[in-house]
Order: structure tokens, then C-alpha cells, then sequence
């Protein structure tokens, strides 16, 4: 079996998937298809804790089909502006565990990770499968990819609302 490192960027999906569809994220449908005749050597969601219960439970289903939750704390600014942005650690644990892995799935539509995609692909030999909202994902991100997967309806909870 293949070995995949998992790596989520849940604010990014939530925000883009919402306004794309209206719809949340199926984690379950996800893994089911990311790891489909693959062995996980490592599935890391990384979120925003802002303290509240609907949103540890929804931390603690990440934490039951198998991912391990990284939390940073919410930060309000006094301009009203707010800061909790993971892109530095999920920068720094791919280029960590990237090396007991065959394949990197890193669902984001952020255009930052196309330098880390590419990084990957070229100078550790690695398959690199992006997940994102095609109309908020980032052309850089995407053409850096071994593999775009469009997060469509298959890997939506609901039915459209759009």
C-alpha cells in the first residue's frame, strides 16, 4: 500500500466550500477517497480554536476517523481584524513527515502552498494531490500539483442549496 500524508487546512475549506456551495466539507467522504488502497502514515487537520462546544465536537469527528487536530487560538485584533493562519505549520510538517510518504494530500485552495507543492514535487520526488474549491483555489496552487481533485458535491454534506 502507498504510503499518504494527510494535511487539511479546515478554515480554508470551510470558508471556501460555504461560499461555494453553501454546503460543509464531508471529512468522512474525504478520507474515504484519500485513502482509498493507501496506508496514512500521518493525518494532520489544523483549525482555529475559538473555545466553543459545536466546535470541539467537530473537532473531536476529526479526531475519530483518524486525524490528529493542531489548534491555534483565535485572535481578534483592535482594528476588528482577526489572525489564525496555519500556513507556516503546515509548511514546516510537510517538509517533516513528507519523507515517510510516497504521496502528500494537502486539501487548501491557498496560492501559498504552491511553493511548498512544488518544493515537494520536484526536489523530494513526492506526488502531490491538492484538494480545493475550484472557484477559490488558487491557478498557481493548482498548476503546481501532481493532481487537482475538485472538492464537488461527492465530498459535500446536504444537498445544494445553489
Amino acid at each position: 500500500m502507498t504510503p499518504v500524508l494527510l494535511l487539511v487546512d479546515v478554515q480554508n475549506i470551510y470558508y471556501t466550500t460555504r461560499q461555494a456551495y453553501g454546503r460543509h466539507f464531508d471529512y468522512n467522504a474525504f478520507w474515504a477517497q484519500a485513502t482509498r488502497g493507501r496506508r496514512v502514515t500521518r493525518a494532520i487537520a489544523y483549525a482555529i480554536d475559538r473555545g466553543d462546544e459545536k466546535q470541539r465536537q467537530f473537532q473531536n469527528i476529526l479526531r475519530g476517523i483518524g486525524f490528529e487536530v493542531r489548534l491555534k487560538p483565535f485572535i481578534q485584533r483592535a482594528d476588528g481584524s482577526a489572525k489564525g493562519d496555519w500556513d507556516v505549520g503546515i509548511t514546516l510538517d510537510a517538509m517533516l513527515h513528507a519523507e515517510a510518504a510516497e504521496v502528500v494530500i494537502l486539501a487548501s485552495g491557498d496560492g501559498d502552498f504552491a511553493l511548498l507543492v512544488d518544493h515537494l514535487r520536484q526536489a523530494r520526488g513526492k506526488t502531490v494531490e491538492v484538494y480545493g474549491v475550484p472557484r477559490f483555489t488558487a491557478q498557481a496552487l493548482i498548476q503546481s500539483a501532481s493532481r487537482f481533485v475538485p472538492i464537488e458535491d461527492h465530498l459535500l454534506l446536504g444537498v445544494s442549496g445553489r
